[in-house]
């Protein structure tokens, strides 16, 4: 089975419900008043759609045609200007300084990560959010490669300033606070 093929069967049964990641929802006020924002491996685009309403111009990007149409559906009921692509980023990458605005929720391929830094200008912002190998539950993916190791995340945008970081562990009350993933909002 082909990748896209996975993720459009994942998402032809996903709910309607669409939300932003947490890192976007929580950090929105960080957001420029206006520019080129990416939506990055976007499913049915929660993100994209936060990032169009809040006056940005959007791309959003995914594998999955299913995700992408349900996505192009949803911002013309809303009146929303998003792009929306079928797009394979692994083999087509953001160009170098083409965005203003960056965002990536549960999507990892530590290769691609300075070619991420690159594509932001100057003052870019990345939005990133996804699942960690200590995590309290058995959430999201189960192979290592797709799985965050203990503050990963901090060292695969060094090059950037942090400017929100969160990433909890297996710490304290395990029904408490934000759990199995790590969020994190850096400016190049």
């Amino acid at each position: 089975m082909s990748l896209q093929t996975k993720w459009d069967a994942v998402y032809a049964e996903r709910e309607r419900e669409v939300t932003a990641a947490k890192v976007l929802i929580e950090n929105k006020h960080l957001l420029p008043f206006e520019g080129k924002a990416l939506d990055l491996a976007c499913g049915l685009g929660g993100n994209a759609m936060l990032l169009a309403k809040n006056g940005l111009d959007v791309d959003a990007w995914d594998l999955s045609s299913v995700a992408i149409e349900r996505l192009q559906q949803e911002a013309k009921i809303q009146n929303l200007s998003i792009t929306a692509q079928v797009h394979d980023v692994i083999d087509n990458p953001p160009k170098a300084r083409s965005l203003d605005v960056l965002v990536v929720s549960f999507f990892l391929d530590r290769e691609l990560c300075a070619t991420l830094i690159e594509a932001l200008k100057p003052g870019g912002l990345l939005f990133y959010q996804t699942y960690c190998r200590d995590k309290v539950s058995k959430i999201g993916p189960s192979n290592a490669d797709y799985l965050l190791a203990d503050n990963e995340l901090l060292s695969l945008f060094a090059g950037l300033r942090l400017r929100v970081y969160r990433e909890e562990s297996v710490l304290g009350e395990h029904k408490q606070g934000f759990r199995n993933q790590a969020l994190l909002v850096a400016e190049k």
